[in-house]
């Protein structure tokens, strides 16, 4: 049987070189996250100036 030793249980792994493609998609990912992002800030944005407006608006009365 093999002598364990921290030699050469503990080895450390050299981290995988990112490809191409995974390079992209990390990419993509974000670009859609942050398009996400803003765009949930806008909607927020229109919907509190909406319910304001409608809150300042008086009713018309119903006869």
């Amino acid at each position: 049987m093999a002598k364990l030793t921290k030699a050469n249980v503990f080895k450390a792994q050299t981290p995988k070189a990112e490809t191409p493609m995974e390079k992209t998609t990390r990419i993509v990912r974000k670009m859609v996250e942050e398009e996400a992002e803003q765009r949930q800030a806008k909607n927020d944005r229109l919907r509190n100036a909406r319910l304001e407006r409608e809150a300042n608006t008086p009713t018309k009365p119903s006869r």
